[in-house]
């Protein structure tokens, strides 16, 4: 029976608070929106920050974990005659024969030289490879064809979408077929590679890249060096005991070099790691707006108790209890932490939908950040609104009556 009897008290605190709430409009809709802020932050950051990640995760997925890139750097201290200038092409591609776990392997040149089209400049840069870098990298053709095992010092290059773009704004002739001057040698555009999804594992965007021959590209400039090495990895191989072949092998060939290894499985770790330091950071900044709400719910309920302190005398006058003037304070709070969290829920969730839609990210609903938001709104409103509510329940009932 007394559980049936608190349930109706509770039902007409709702509907009073409620009542009470739509009589100041204004500073119930301020109220909500400070909540409303601070819950839309949280849950537009943190969704944010985890589409940001799986979208960086997915381009490493796309490509396989069973890869292993191989930077070379040479130490210029180095000075003893088991020394050389840089690596060839022929030690790069002997890599394979150090295990029967490498499949294949791409060695590349990078170059930025200026490229020169119809007498415009091209932003982009040069590369040399082979063709293994195709099927490395996972690259699809738009036009034409990629370089081959028969092109060698051929004058032949396939471009980027961003270089084809550049082309076509140039004089609007179709690039296939035109030529394109690097260092005063001309390459003629022999295939255009579809847009292609940016990936931190290349340190090149080959978006932007007039790809010629390796061989060529040797001899194109004196600066151009095989500094970068992809290997294709089958079975499940010791990595740590893989690198250490790698080095072993390296050394034989000069006591300079330095080895960077790179895999997407050890890339994919550290950016899990990372997601999960991004997410509390977001959250907390985040966490700090809907604080500021809540001393905005806080202000606002004690202006509330201020100017009811009448209401508060005649309620305990007719038999409420304090416990009574405090739950009623409590629930109007707590109402607007719903309504404001629930609203910034939505927001955040649009906002997020938004980010994804105009960074061209696929788009997904996480559970976590729009309950956290909900969560946390919903406790700062009850915190916030305690304070305001424990002090109406503890004024002098005579002193309320008399307040004009």
């Amino acid at each position: 029976m007394d559980s049936k009897i608190h349930h109706v008290e509770l039902g007409q605190h709702f509907r009073d608070a409620i009542v009470n709430l739509l009589s100041t409009k204004l500073r119930t809709f301020l109220a909500i929106l400070g909540i409303l802020v601070g819950a839309a932050s949280v849950v537009a950051m943190v969704s944010g920050g985890e589409l940001m990640t799986r979208q960086v995760l997915l381009q490493f997925k796309s490509l396989g974990t069973n890869l292993l890139a191989i930077s070379v750097n040479q130490s210029n201290s180095d000075e003893s005659s088991n020394s050389q200038k840089s690596i060839t092409l022929p030690q790069a591609l002997a890599i394979k024969n150090l295990s029967p776990n490498i499949e294949s392997v791409a060695p590349y040149v990078a170059d930025y030289n200026n490229l020169t089209y119809a007498g415009n400049n091209l932003n982009g840069s040069i590369i040399g490879a082979t063709p293994v870098l195709k099927s490395m990298m996972k690259l699809s053709l738009s036009k034409g064809r990629f370089i081959s095992f028969m092109d060698h010092y051929s004058p032949y290059c396939v471009i980027g979408d961003n270089v084809y773009k550049q082309m076509l704004k140039a004089n609007n002739k179709n690039p296939m077929g035109q030529q394109i001057n690097v260092q005063g040698n001309y390459y003629t555009v022999a295939g255009v590679i579809k847009p292609w999804p940016s990936s931190g594992f290349i340190f090149v965007d080959l978006n932007g890249a007039v790809i010629i021959p390796i061989d060529a590209a040797l001899v194109t400039s004196k600066y151009a060096a095989i500094n970068n090495i992809i290997l294709r990895l089958n079975g499940n191989p010791d990595l740590d005991q893989l690198q250490a072949h790698i080095k072993h092998y390296f050394q034989t060939l000069s006591s300079s070099y330095q080895l960077y290894f790179e895999s997407p499985k050890q890339m994919i770790e550290k950016m899990k790691n990372q997601q999960e330091i991004l997410t509390l950071f977001l959250g907390f900044i985040g966490a700090i707006s809907l604080i500021v709400g809540g001393i905005g719910v806080m202000n606002i309920m004690l202006v509330s108790v201020t100017e009811r302190k009448r209401e508060i005398g005649i309620r305990m006058a007719l038999g409420a209890k304090r416990r009574d003037i405090r739950l009623m304070f409590l629930v109007e709070s707590t109402l607007l932490s719903l309504f404001g969290g629930t609203l910034g829920v939505i927001l955040g969730v649009l906002i997020s939908y938004i980010i994804a839609l105009v960074k061209g990210w696929d788009f997904s609903l996480f559970i976590l950040p729009p309950a956290i938001g909900f969560s946390i709104s919903v406790f700062i409103g009850i915190f916030f609104g305690y304070y305001p509510a424990y002090k109406a329940s503890k004024l002098d009932p005579i002193d309320c009556l008399r307040y004009e």
